[in-house]
């Protein structure tokens, strides 16, 4: 996703070394913040821990930040990142369903691996349902990929609104705050639903 490419010659054998440098990395820290728990991560479903909506918010924000940065320096051209492209209809299914499996089994994709590789059954388990899922979407909606690619577009929140990224920037990193703030009164708020 990170247009490396643009600024240095990469090849296949590096870009693996990368990516398994960095699932690795990736995984070890999930697990060191406890988030290969199950109890941890359906927590925030019952407002008593917020961590996991702290550390992705923040990470999500943090990211923006450093992307904007990154290109008001003129190091990085903000054209030059891949953008997945959006079809609505697939997204809010897609959310509902992803939703509904993480309030169910107590896990998202990356923290299922994360879970298995330290041999947690249940980990095992959702990761095992997830595959099955997965073998399952290709073969019995074979022409459902083409339809999503076929009506998708590419969405930013500039593109859509006309308000300049920076002005974006600034607002997320405001309602990170608050929602901070937020989530710290929700956490003393519902401290005795904590097992």
């Amino acid at each position: 996703m990170f247009p490396l490419s643009s600024t240095m010659e990469i090849g296949p054998a590096a870009t693996a070394a990368i990516a398994i440098v960095l699932g690795l990395g990736f995984g070890f820290f999930l697990e060191r913040a406890g988030f290969g728990s199950a109890r941890k991560l359906v927590a925030v479903f019952y407002f008593y821990d917020m961590s996991v909506v702290k550390v992705m918010f923040t990470a999500i924000v943090t990211a923006m930040a450093g992307l904007f940065l990154l290109s008001a320096a003129g190091v990085l051209e903000l054209a030059d990142l891949y953008i997945e492209p959006t079809n609505y209809a697939a997204q809010v299914v897609g959310g509902l369903v992803f939703g509904a499996g993480f309030v169910i089994g107590g896990y998202c994709p990356g923290t299922a691996v994360v879970a298995t590789a330290t041999g947690r059954l249940d980990g095992m388990a959702f990761a095992a349902g997830m595959l099955g899922g997965v073998y399952a979407w290709a073969e019995f909606f074979p022409g459902m990929d083409q339809w999503i690619a076929e009506n998708s577009v590419e969405a930013t929140l500039p593109g859509l609104t006309g308000i300049p990224m920076g002005w974006w920037v600034l607002a997320f990193v405001a309602f990170l705050a608050l929602a901070g703030w937020g989530m710290a009164l929700a956490e003393k708020r519902f401290a005795g639903l904590r097992p």
